[in-house]
């Protein structure tokens, strides 16, 4: 059976909730809703004011980690005025995961390259799970987007590294490029596996840079917007989102961004969390 991806055209935060509502999916329980926080100087990612319908339809609050590497949100107190900068504090609560103490580990028997995902220890505290990911390329990762979010995105700043490393954290710059997307793949089963269920995901391609919103220095966008997406399937929704970037063939900016995901072999993340059944790639694109 083929998973459903909503899309509309129309970028808006009332778009934002209306496809949400179209999943048909009530998230139980206290909702943490996975943001990215915008690291500082970066003027592509999505602000507070364009996710607040959803967000405070589902009653959530919104949380984050910590980074692995230098910049003004590595460590908590520097990622709490970064919060604050951005406006995120003013209009939700907000829960740094890993603000402090030990992490929680998820554990992944079936893990290609990592057995173990270390996530902030904060994730216990929630039932479900509402993951909001601004679709963009990235210098690592070839592209962002609903798997990042529920694999580095949910990770410590230790389980970054982890991940990074495919293991070892002290291999976070020089670990094998496939063998750390393959990584990814390993921990966005572990959150998956987390919530049985109890996740929903939306992406939205607009501001659509070949940098990722962790940059501070970031390209301005290459591509025009092309629409927002809904789904309970990770897998699906980013393969979607790719398709799409794929089928804007009108689109100047389209080349260079294709660069960055294939430079980075991007769909490898896609392919790998298919193959341990995090979702699938076989999807039917619903337009609203």
């Amino acid at each position: 059976m083929k998973s459903k991806v909503y899309f509309s055209k129309t970028i808006s935060p009332e778009t934002v909730l209306e496809l949400y509502k179209k999943l048909g999916k009530n998230l139980d329980g206290k909702v943490a809703v996975k943001i990215h926080s915008g690291e500082e100087g970066n003027q592509n990612f999505l602000k507070p004011d364009f996710w607040k319908p959803v967000v405070d339809y589902v009653k959530g609050v919104v949380t984050e980690c910590n980074t692995a590497y230098e910049g003004a949100r590595d460590t908590t107190e520097k990622h709490i005025k970064t919060l604050k900068k951005h406006g995120w504090t003013d209009a939700f609560e907000v829960d740094l995961l890993d603000a402090e103490g030990d992490d929680m580990v998820l554990d992944i028997p079936n893990g290609k390259r990592i057995k173990k995902n270390y996530v902030g220890k904060n994730l216990a505290n929630y039932d479900s799970m509402l993951v909001l990911a601004h679709f963009k390329g990235h210098p690592m990762g070839g592209y962002g987007g609903a798997l990042k979010q529920i694999s580095i995105g949910v990770a410590s700043s230790f389980g970054k590294s982890y991940i990074h490393g495919a293991g070892d954290p002290d291999a976070f710059w020089t670990s094998d490029h496939d063998s750390f997307l393959e990584s990814m793949a390993d921990a966005a089963r572990s959150v998956s596996d987390y919530f049985r269920g109890n996740i929903a995901y939306i992406n939205v391609m607009c501001n659509m840079s070949v940098d990722c919103d962790c940059c501070a220095v970031a390209e301005d966008p290459c591509m025009k917007d092309i629409g927002i997406l809904a789904s309970l399937d990770p897998v699906a929704i980013d393969k979607a989102c790719l398709d799409l970037v794929y089928a804007a063939t009108d689109d100047p900016g389209q080349g260079h961004l294709i660069e960055r995901i294939e430079s980075r072999n991007g769909a490898h993340t896609i392919d790998a969390a298919y193959a341990l059944g995090v979702g699938s790639k076989d999807y039917e694109l619903i337009e609203c």
